[in-house]
Order: structure tokens, then sequence, then C-alpha cells
């Protein structure tokens, strides 16, 4: 799977979606680039979801490809575990790995692509300097461990810190933010400078999740646009 600063992503996350009936779940967000799964442990964050098996199970029968989101602890130990099951790009938390740029190497190893996600309260100067090893940043705009919670428009001064810093490094890494993402929010990330966009609720609430996505496409690359053509 590969990012690309050009482009506006939409990854749904299925963690809104009916698990009772995932097949069709994942079917209607065939229209997007990717398919969001949140894989949290009841330590990492206070919720439990999917493990390895699971993912492998998704990963098999889903029609696009699978962003792995790992709220677990011991990345350093587990991360490469969702590689091996075939997810196409694997992000694991700054603040659970001990050798972030070890483990980075090993997933690009294993044919993942590689982001990096931080919390809410860990700044993004954590990671600047060796950004480059990473495929894509993850920029948490809600606090982990639960869908449905609303966009914190403190984390857009971040966003745009970190889109600043990647461009004066002349990197190709995407900034993907994730939580209350909608059609009300996404317009402001864009222009802070993300391109990859985590939606749930959002899509999975609404009576047609293609145009759903379709809507958040656009709203996010016309302000993509907006922001380089104005040369933030």
């Amino acid at each position: 799977m590969q990012y690309s600063t050009d482009t506006s992503l939409i990854h749904p996350s299925i963690l809104n979606s009916d698990f009772m009936a995932i097949g069709q779940e994942l079917d209607r967000i065939a229209t997007a680039d990717a398919a969001h799964v949140d894989v949290m442990d009841n330590h990492f964050v206070p919720n439990l979801t999917f493990g390895p098996s699971m993912v492998e199970q998704i990963v098999r029968r889903s029609p696009i490809p699978v962003d792995a989101h790992l709220m677990i602890e011991d990345a350093d130990r587990t991360a490469p575990e969702f590689a091996e099951a075939g997810a196409q790009s694997v992000t694991f938390h700054l603040e659970a790995a001990s050798a972030p740029i070890r483990l980075a190497r090993e997933l690009r190893r294993k044919n993942a692509a590689v982001g990096v996600a931080l919390r809410p309260a860990t700044p993004v100067e954590s990671i600047l300097d060796f950004i480059g090893e990473f495929d894509m940043l993850l920029i948490m705009t809600v606090e982990p461990g639960f869908g449905g919670q609303s966009f914190i428009d403190s984390m857009l001064p971040k966003i745009r810190r970190a889109r600043q810093a990647i461009s004066e490094s002349h990197l190709n890494v995407s900034i993907q933010v994730d939580g209350g993402v909608s059609r009300s929010t996404i317009e402001q990330a864009a222009d802070a400078g993300a391109n990859v966009f985590v939606a749930g609720s959002a899509i999975y609430s609404a009576a047609d999740a293609a145009d759903e996505i379709a809507t958040l496409r656009s709203l996010a690359r016309d302000h993509t646009a907006a922001h380089r053509g104005a040369g933030c």
C-alpha cells in the first residue's frame, strides 16, 4: 500500500460497523481507499477488539486494503504479527514502542506501509527528528479507545506543525487524522495539512455509505488543493 501527499484518502473505521455482518459492512465501503481496523488490547486503551487472526480474516474478505491501527501495549513485540496477517498498512503508537525506528524497519521488511500514531497529549516534536522513517503520521483528534467522540479542535495547530516540518524536509509522509471526522470537520483538518481521513460513525450512520465517502473525499480534496495553492 502506497501513501502519497498528493491525494486525499478516506479510510472508514469498521469500529462503527455491525460486526455480526462484517462481510456486508466491508462491501458498503468498497469505494473507500482502505478499511481502518482499530486493534485494542484493553490495556493501552480501555477497550478490546481484534487480534491478528481476526485481522487476517478481514484482510481476506475486504475488497479494499486494510489499514490496521494498533492501540496496544508492547508494540515492538506484537505489531509485526499484523503485517504477517496481511494488513497492508500498520500503525503503532509512539507511546507503546521502545524502539520505534527498528520496529518501522521490521514492518517495512514484512511489506507493510508503516504509520506512527500520537495521542492528543503527545507533542509532534517528539517524532520530527525521525519522521522520515514512516510513511504516515497519525495524529489522534480524539482520545483513543472509543468511537463516536467529538473532534478536538486544539489538534489543528499540531497538524499544521507536522505538515510544515514534513514539507520543509521534502518528505513524502502522509498525515492521517482519526476521531470525530465528518463533513463539519474534514475541511479544517485538510486545510491544516492532513490528507488521510478516518471516519467511522459519519460513514456507517449514513443512508448511503458510498455517497458519504464521495462527499468527504470531495470536501477534503477541495480544501487540500486550496491549502497548497495558498502556499501554506
